[in-house]
Parts: structure tokens; C-alpha cells; sequence
């Protein structure tokens, strides 16, 4: 056998490897390095954060977030809409994911508390739970089919609280919203809502025995084509001390 038609027969045999066996031939397949993330609207200011803490850790991947209330993002994802992680602001919500087999093994990753959000001077002056029950307070909360209206209602129940809000908002930031404009006297968001605000908004603190608290469960979807990447993104915000500072500095509580 000549040397001409050995290296012609050597090439041969690496193309024909290279169709059956696409590895075979050496070419690496190029990993998938977006991820997209839908989350509780409020992680939408920590989340971002967060993000880039984890890109630092692993160069060249691309995060992509889609906010909303806990159960708008839910039922995206049963519906099928293409996110690789879902995080709420409920472990029930999750919960839905998980019975409907969209979402795997949800992890606890932070916690959250409730206050009385009220706009820059409180012209209500507002100093208390008590306080919301007085005649003609326009006072705003989140629907009950989001968390944070959820647990609104615990409060009021705990408190036997008789109150009346002029609305009901599908999700705390939208709320908030209307706090901020001086449309509402008062709304029950979340702590790190407020803090997130700063100067935009004043807050009366619930006490912690007159108190809800709120836990925050994040998975990977079970239909995302990213599973490596993932579970890095869970485990990063669940297990690392970068992610868990970042979540005390936004005034998140720890998850244990």
C-alpha cells in the first residue's frame, strides 16, 4: 500500500467516524451558556445581582430574567414556556410545579417578612397594624393567588384585623407602585420591597409577633435543554456565601 492512498484512506475513516459518531472526531460541542430565570417580582432588584456574581464564577454564560408574581411565573411554566429556573416567593406555589412534575427538587434559599408600606411623609399617618382599619384608608394589597397577598391575609387573620383595600395587584411591585405615587395610603409589601425603594417610600415595621413570614423556593424546570447549568445557577444561589450575602445586604432573611 502506497503512502498517497494510506493518508487518503485515514482521511476516510475519520470523516465516515466523524457522520456516525459526531464526537469522534475531536470538535467540541459548543456548551449551552444562557440560562433563562423567571422570578418572584421581588427578587427582581437582588436577582440581577446575583447574576453577575455568578458570571463572574463562570465566564461567558448569559442570564435572562423574567419577573412577575409568583403564580403568573408558575403557570408560564406548566404552560410550557421555555425557562430552564423558576423561583417564588411560596412554597405552595412551588409546590404546583412540583405536583404538576414541571419543576425538580425545589431548594429553600431565602425568607421574607411583611410591612406597612406608606408614601414619603405618611399623610395618613399611619403607626400601626391597627391603624388600617380606620374608615375611608386607602389601603392596597396583593390578590391572594400571589404570595404576597397571601400572606397579607395571614397577617389580618392573625391580627383579627377587619380591613377593606381598594385593590387588589397581581404582584408586590405593581403595588408598590401606587404606595410610591401617593395613589394608596398604605400597602402591605415586602420588607426588602421598601428597602429597595429607599427614599421613594417610608414603612411602619410589623412586629415579628404580629408577622408573617414568606419562605423562597428555587428549581430547575424539568423540560430545560440547560440541566448542567441549571443546577449550577441553584446551587449558586442556594449554597454559596456570595449569593446569601448579597440576599442578607437586599434584607432577606436566612432560609434554615
Amino acid at each position: 500500500m502506497n503512502k498517497g492512498f494510506r493518508v487518503l484512506l485515514a482521511v476516510a475513516l475519520v470523516v465516515g467516524l466523524g457522520a456516525l459518531f459526531p464526537g469522534a472526531s475531536g470538535a467540541a460541542t459548543k456548551p449551552n451558556t444562557e440560562l433563562t430565570v423567571s422570578a418572584a417580582s421581588s427578587l427582581t432588584d437582588v436577582f440581577p445581582v446575583i447574576a453577575d456574581a455568578f458570571t463572574k464564577r463562570y465566564p461567558g454564560t448569559e442570564i435572562k430574567f423574567n419577573f412577575a408574581g409568583s403564580s403568573t411565573i408558575m403557570n408560564q411554566v406548566i404552560a410550557g414556556a421555555p425557562v430552564d429556573v423558576v423561583a417564588t416567593a411560596s412554597e405552595p406555589t412551588m409546590q404546583i410545579g412540583v405536583d404538576s412534575k414541571q419543576v425538580l427538587r425545589p431548594l429553600i434559599f431565602a425568607r421574607n417578612s411583611m410591612t406597612i408600606a406608606v408614601p414619603a411623609g405618611n399623610p395618613a399617618n399611619i403607626k400601626s397594624l391597627a391603624d388600617l382599619e380606620r374608615g375611608g384608608l386607602l389601603l392596597g394589597v396583593c390578590d391572594p393567588v400571589v404570595p404576597c397577598g397571601a400572606t397579607a391575609v395571614e397577617i389580618f387573620a392573625k391580627n383579627k384585623l377587619d380591613v377593606t383595600p381598594v385593590t387588589r395587584e397581581l404582584d408586590v411591585r405593581s403595588l408598590l407602585g401606587k404606595v410610591i405615587s401617593g395613589d394608596l395610603d398604605a400597602g402591605i409589601v415586602y420588607i426588602t420591597d421598601v428597602k429597595a425603594a429607599g427614599s421613594k417610600v417610608e414603612f411602619i415595621e410589623i412586629p415579628v409577633k404580629e408577622n408573617v413570614m414568606t419562605t423562597y423556593p428555587i428549581a430547575m424546570v424539568s423540560a430545560t435543554e440547560n440541566t448542567e447549568l441549571s443546577n449550577r445557577f441553584v446551587n449558586f444561589v442556594r449554597f454559596s456565601t456570595t449569593s446569601q450575602a448579597i440576599l442578607r445586604a437586599f434584607g432577606f432573611a436566612k432560609p434554615w
